[in-house]
């Protein structure tokens, strides 16, 4: 593993400063009131200058500076200030947190490569920071602990090779561990002004010194214990969560877990002009496992009961096993939400009728999205390029479907070949036999001749003709070319309802 460490020297001011340039040369602090004193959180590179640091107190800097600057430190700013440049950080690496109060730990095992090695991975994450007006170090090496260390304290190389953390430590003050106050001071008192001076002791000697505590950060550092990131998780922009109380099994609970998500998330979604596209819901079980169930809409929609009823065709699908305590409810897909201008002396609004779509969505529950296909017009004369499949219920064309002539309900890809029984050029066929069934002729109409595009592709024309069953059943069949008593072929193309 490789870990990348990241420390600003004064994240506050330097955020300050990028939002207020009017602040440049000027000295100013961030205060925060801890008891009966106000104290100094943060102080500008002027303000240290003039000798007032973090932890001073306030009335001391005006003694120095009557004229210094103040600024509240809000609650946990720091914290969130952080945060917002750690989700910035997640497009160097997936797994990135934050490390209180002035740092941030990226993960970059497998990431380095892809900006031409450690190098300059390191360079170009600190270049950007820097363009955006923050002071910062950086550092990579296997633990968490090196890295720290040498991005705050490392005055040589700031990337430490496999294996070489117990060199690179070895002529860092004690601080370097991420020890407690107390224990550096009772280091210092007995002179171990570095870790090379006790790192090597029994860890005996030293746990009964200076705790176990003292122990965990070392071997943090050298890699013999572990350390685990808390990664920063973006959220998603729409999800809702829900904790059960008692683990839920039964199919009326899981329906109310629904429902109740559906009414936030869908609430979020209405505020905002928009609809679920398509949506996920996932349950976390007692036993560890996750369930996972998918819906999609023809239209955007934030209509709780459509919603609720796609959902509700999915749940003999969920297996709860002993329980499901957590949904997570998510809209993966969202899209506004057009409204239709309805007219009130009009009985058919077409494919604009949002009932169509319900329709539609719950026939897709039920047999599947691609069972349900639409069609529209192509400007193209050869019938396997005259139409092609619509993207949505939306979708429209200036060009209009061929009337002159019927076209059959359901073509087959590819037309099959026949064997026809046919009286005279041009004369439709008195039988056909197809699939190894013979089709006696009751009726026919045609031929249509349909031309090749000869822009397109070379070939014959066709020679088209609806023929009728004696048993009622019609279907579209062509002559390939001209007639030809002996080469003439005949093919199948579709079925007419």
């Amino acid at each position: 593993m490789r870990y990348l460490s990241i420390y600003f020297t004064n994240l506050l001011c330097d955020y300050l400063a990028t939002r207020k340039p009017e602040l440049k040369g000027k000295v100013y602090v961030f205060t925060m009131s801890q008891g009966n004193r106000i104290m100094v959180t943060a102080s500008s590179k002027e303000a240290e200058k003039q000798g007032i640091f973090a932890n001073s107190v306030l009335a001391d800097a005006k003694a120095l500076v009557p004229d210094i600057l103040t600024f509240d430190d809000r609650i946990d700013f720091n914290k969130k200030l952080l945060i917002r440049i750690a989700k910035w950080a997640i497009r160097y690496s997936p797994i990135v947190s934050i490390d209180l109060p002035d740092g941030i730990i990226i993960d970059s095992s497998g990431c380095s490569h892809l900006l031409g090695g450690e190098g300059n991975y390191l360079e170009t994450i600190l270049n950007k920071l820097k363009e955006s007006g923050y002071n910062c170090r950086g550092a990579i090496s296997d633990t968490i602990g090196t890295s720290w260390a040498i991005a705050r304290l490392g005055r040589k190389s700031p990337i430490i090779g496999p294996g070489q953390q117990y060199n690179a430590l070895l002529n860092l003050p004690p601080m370097a561990l991420r020890l407690e106050q107390p224990i550096i001071q009772r280091l210092h008192k007995l002179g171990f002004d570095k870790i090379g001076k006790f790192i090597q002791l029994p860890a005996s000697m030293l746990r009964r010194r200076f705790g176990q505590e003292f122990l965990i950060r070392l071997g943090q550092a050298l890699g013999t214990e572990e350390e685990t990131l808390d990664p920063i998780i973006l959220k998603p922009p729409f999800e809702e969560r829900l904790f059960c109380l008692e683990p839920i099994r039964t199919k009326p609970a899981i329906e109310i877990a629904i429902e109740k998500l559906l009414e936030q998330l869908c609430a979020r979604l209405e505020k905002e002009g928009l609809g679920i596209r398509s949506a996920e819901l996932k349950g976390y079980r007692l036993d560890g496992q996750v369930t996972e169930t998918k819906i999609g809409t023809n239209q955007p929609t934030h209509q709780i009961p459509h919603l609720a009823k796609l959902f509700e065709l999915k749940i003999a699908q969920i297996e709860p096993a002993l329980g499901i305590e957590l949904f997570i409810l998510s809209a993966t897909k969202t899209e506004p939400v057009l409204t239709h201008q309805e007219k009130l002396w009009s009985g058919k609004p077409g494919l604009a009728d949002k009932n169509l779509a319900q329709l539609l969505d719950r026939l897709a529950g039920k047999v599947g999205p691609q069972a349900i296909r639409r069609y529209i017009p192509q400007a193209h004369y050869w019938p396997e390029r005259s139409l092609r499949p619509a993207v949505s219920l939306e979708e429209k064309t200036e060009i209009k479907w061929q009337k002159a002539n019927p076209r059959p309900m359901e073509m087959l890809h590819k037309p099959a070949s026949i064997q026809v029984t046919a009286p005279i050029p041009d004369y439709p066929p008195m039988n056909f036999r197809y699939r190894d069934e013979l089709h006696l002729v009751r009726k026919a109409d045609g031929p249509e001749r349909i031309e090749r595009e000869w822009w397109m592709e070379p070939g014959e024309h066709r020679d088209y003709y609806i023929l009728e069953d004696d048993k009622g059943r019609r279907y579209w069949v062509f002559r390939s070319g001209h007639y030809d008593e002996e080469h003439s072929t005949w093919f199948l193309h579709g079925f007419f309802a």
